[in-house]
C-alpha cells in the first residue's frame, strides 16, 4: 500500500513539473513573439522621416509621376519657405506639383506639360482669392472660348494620403496610393460609354460630364487590397 502510494506521489509531481515546464515555455514563447513584433515594428518605423526639407518635397513628390521619367522631371510648387518656386528643373514631358506643407496630409500630382496652362491658370485665380466654384465658371468659359485648352486624354496622376512622413530610402510616403484622373473636355457616359458614378472598387467612372473638366476617375485598390 505504500508502495503504490508512493508511486502515485511520484507520479503527480512529473506530471506538475511537466505542465509547469510547458506552461514556462510557452509564456516564454509568446515573450519572444511580443518582443520580435514590438522589434521589428521599431525598425519599421525607424525608417520613416518627416517631410521637412526641400529636398524632401522633391523625392516625394516624384514618387507620383512613372519611375522611369522621374529623374528627368520638373518639379514645381511650395517650398518650406512658402515660395511658389520650381523645386527641380527637368527636361520631359512632366510636371509635378509637391505637396504643399502647410496642408494636412500629402498631396502631389503629376500631369503632363501639355497641361500646365489649364494648372496655371487655376492657380492664378486661387491667388487672386476665388472660390472652387468661380474657378470652375471662369475656365469653364475660357475653354468655351478657346482661351484655355486641354488636349483630350491628357492624364494627371495624383499621389495622396493622410500621412507625411516618408522611408527616405524609397520615398514612398506612409500610406498614400495613387489615382488618375483623365481628361476629356465636354465628355458624357452616352459619348464615351463610362457611367458617371462608381459602380464598384476600382473601376472608372466619368466626373463633371458634360463640363471642360469632364474626366475619367481610376482609383486603383492599395496593394494589400488588390
Amino acid at each position: 500500500m505504500k508502495h503504490i502510494l508512493t508511486v502515485f506521489i511520484f507520479t503527480a509531481f512529473l506530471i506538475s513539473c511537466n505542465s509547469s515546464d510547458k506552461t514556462k515555455t510557452t509564456t516564454q514563447e509568446a515573450s519572444s513573439t511580443e518582443a520580435t513584433a514590438e522589434s521589428t515594428s521599431k525598425d519599421i518605423n525607424k525608417n520613416l522621416k518627416p517631410i521637412e526639407t526641400d529636398e524632401d518635397l522633391v523625392a516625394t513628390a516624384l514618387m507620383a509621376a512613372p519611375e522611369k521619367s522621374r529623374l528627368t522631371s520638373k518639379v514645381i510648387g511650395y517650398n518650406m519657405a512658402g515660395e511658389f518656386v520650381t523645386l527641380k528643373e527637368g527636361d520631359n514631358e512632366f510636371i509635378v506639383l509637391a505637396d504643399d506643407p502647410t496642408k494636412d496630409g500629402f498631396n502631389a500630382a503629376c500631369y503632363h506639360k501639355n497641361l500646365e496652362p489649364f494648372m496655371a491658370r487655376g492657380r492664378a485665380l486661387r491667388a487672386e482669392g476665388k472660390s472652387a466654384e468661380e474657378i470652375f465658371a471662369i475656365r469653364e468659359e475660357e475653354m468655351k472660348s478657346g482661351k484655355l485648352k486641354i488636349t483630350p486624354g491628357s492624364t494627371l496622376h495624383i499621389y495622396y494620403g493622410p500621412n507625411t512622413m516618408y522611408d527616405p530610402e524609397t520615398a514612398a510616403v506612409d500610406g498614400a496610393q495613387l489615382r488618375y484622373v483623365t481628361y476629356i473636355p465636354w465628355a458624357t457616359s452616352e459619348t464615351i460609354g463610362i457611367p458617371e458614378a462608381p459602380t464598384a472598387p476600382n473601376h472608372p467612372w466619368l466626373m463633371n460630364a458634360g463640363t471642360h473638366r469632364a474626366h475619367i476617375m481610376l482609383s486603383p485598390l492599395p496593394k494589400d487590397k488588390g
